[in-house]
């Protein structure tokens, strides 16, 4: 988690989760930790993990299975890598408008991209 992304920790939970079950790292039927677990393994207010948890649950991700907590809900992979695909969406349209306020022109912009996704892809290959 990090504080000064300007994200709120609940939410950064929540990307957390759903990236982690887009990724197959968490499996459908597979208990997620308790939110006082968590909340601790985190350094966060147990309020802030129930929060994430509860809208997980909205979104049909997690699911309570009774007597034992929250697992990771049946179809919940494919939500999830749709939902990720919408946040990477969101965030490049971000930066597309951001980019575009500052007077950048699309070709330095372009550049920009290529190179820092050769960078990006290329570190990927070497692990």
């Amino acid at each position: 988690m990090d504080p000064s992304d300007g994200v709120p920790i609940y939410d950064q939970i929540v990307r957390q989760v759903t990236f982690a079950v887009a990724d197959g790292l968490l499996r459908p039927g597979e208990l997620v930790p308790s939110v006082r677990e968590l909340s601790r393994q985190l350094t966060v207010n147990p309020n802030t993990v129930a929060r994430a948890y509860r809208q997980l649950q909205d979104e049909h991700v997690l699911r309570p299975v009774r007597g034992t907590g929250l697992a990771v809900a049946q179809g919940a992979a494919a939500r999830c890598r749709k939902r990720r695909a919408a946040l990477i969406r969101q965030r490049l349209q971000q930066f597309l408008n951001e980019a575009r306020r500052s007077g950048l022109e699309k070709s330095e912009l372009a550049s920009w991209i290529e190179t820092e996704m050769a960078r990006v892809y290329n570190a990927e290959a070497k692990k």
